[in-house]
């Protein structure tokens, strides 16, 4: 069964690459620029990873963390956030992430923590 990510990224770029390394490797991914374009497709369907900026031109990622964590639909699902700015040990302390990955970031390291994080999920 192919494994589905939501991907909320503002920065159309970096949105093209980490679809294009997503798809080389079999993931079906769904991208999002901003947090209102995520809403409206939430409930539609559950991913099995959510990647999130945290700066967004309309929300926070931090914000959109605790927000799934607190939905008793998808709460378990694993989420990796992503920044240039944060630091994981202020990620982790205001959302529960299950990953932290700094921007800019290495290809192999965005494919390995989503592998780890699909395959403990």
């Amino acid at each position: 069964m192919i494994k589905q990510i939501y991907v909320v990224e503002d920065d159309q770029d970096i949105r093209q690459i980490i679809e294009f390394i997503l798809e080389e490797e079999g993931y079906q991914v769904r991208l999002f620029p901003d947090v209102t374009s995520f809403h409206a497709v939430m409930a539609d369907d559950t991913p099995d990873l959510y990647l999130l900026d945290v700066m967004l031109p309309d929300g926070n990622g931090l914000e959109l963390c605790r927000e799934i964590r607190t939905n008793q639909k998808i709460k378990d699902i694993p989420i990796i956030v992503m920044s240039a700015h944060a630091r994981p040990e202020n990620i982790f302390g205001q959302c529960s992430a299950n990953d932290f990955i700094s921007k800019p970031f290495d290809l192999n390291e965005i494919l390995y923590k989503i592998k780890k994080q699909i395959t403990l999920h």
